[in-house]
């Protein structure tokens, strides 16, 4: 109970530090700022969007490609940003669409960190043969270009928000299992380690209920910092044409509908979703960045 009691506290005392750290930095509190309202506004399209842009009722053609602080054609809203090429409002279609990005970087981060976390702490533990085979895996995946593996696989199994994440997952949980297998390794040589197993604790068990709340940290840096690489990721396939469907919004997918006007000078279209992509990436970003150093001593400034 004395050793549950102290890693409580512990825990309790490294969050108040990275609160701390985040308060004392003004730009990761800033970029932290505006990913909470990024996600906020993602949350709520529904309801503080002027129309659902995939919506084919609340559409009309008349309005299309309407340069930022056009009135559509009854004159009842302002469409602040403009519309594209189909007539949807480019400020909805954002909101939407960052529902769907936000969703592939988030659920395929936590999806590859719980499989790369579960395959390190397997080598860790179990050593020899199973810790060189597994290992050897992880290297051969680290050593295929992602993008053109991603490619690949969704030329395959084809387009979808569901393919893109499993995708996904399967280029980057090694990442997650290389530094869970180093973490354990280090953790598994502490002295509380050397206690459970003294308390007859079965290796397993000392795994996920010991070592691994303590490998968590650099965990978390490195899934803040694959959700904002599986968005960018997944921007590319959507512009490619093998992420999203088009039934479906996509920042990335949203970038590429424009691309085809910008010659005409109606930049628009493709400008606002790429601010939007470049201020989500990047605020992950500096947020990853500052979690990183909070939780690295050897890094603090």
């Amino acid at each position: 109970m004395t050793t549950l009691a102290n890693q409580v506290t512990a825990g309790r005392s490294l969050w108040w530090r990275v609160a701390q750290d985040f308060l004392d930095s003004r730009i990761a509190a800033a970029a932290l700022v505006v990913l909470v309202s990024i996600a906020l506004a993602a949350l709520l399209a529904p309801w503080i969007a002027l129309q659902n842009p995939y919506d084919l009722m609340q559409i009309d053609v008349m309005d299309a490609r309407l340069r930022p602080g056009s009135a559509n054609a009854a004159g009842d809203h302002v469409y602040w940003l403009g519309t594209d090429g189909q007539g949807r409002d480019l400020y909805s279609a954002i909101l939407y669409g960052l529902r769907i990005s936000l969703a592939v970087g988030i659920g395929s981060a936590v999806l590859a960190g719980v499989a790369g976390t579960l395959v390190g702490l397997l080598a860790a533990y179990a050593g020899g043969r199973v810790d060189a085979t597994l290992m050897r895996i992880v290297d051969l995946m680290l050593s295929f270009p992602t993008i053109l593996m991603a490619l690949m696989i969704l030329a395959y199994v084809g387009k979808g928000v569901g393919n893109v994440v499993l995708t996904l997952v399967l280029l980057e949980w090694a990442y997650y299992a290389r530094t869970a297998r180093g973490q354990a390794l280090v953790e598994a040589r502490r002295d509380y380690v050397e206690a459970a197993r003294g308390q007859g604790l079965g290796g397993w068990r000392i795994a996920t209920g010991h070592v691994l709340p303590n490998c968590l940290p650099p965990l978390m840096v490195i899934g803040a910092l694959q959700v904002a690489r599986a968005i960018t990721l997944e921007a590319t396939l959507s512009f490619l044409g093998l992420g999203v469907p088009i039934t479906e919004p996509s920042l990335g997918l949203l970038i590429s509908n424009g691309y085809q006007y910008l010659l005409s000078n109606e930049y628009w279209i493709s400008f606002f979703p790429g601010i939007a992509l470049l201020l989500t990436i990047v605020a992950i970003n500096l947020v990853g960045d500052q979690l990183r150093d909070a939780l690295n001593p050897r890094l603090q400034r």
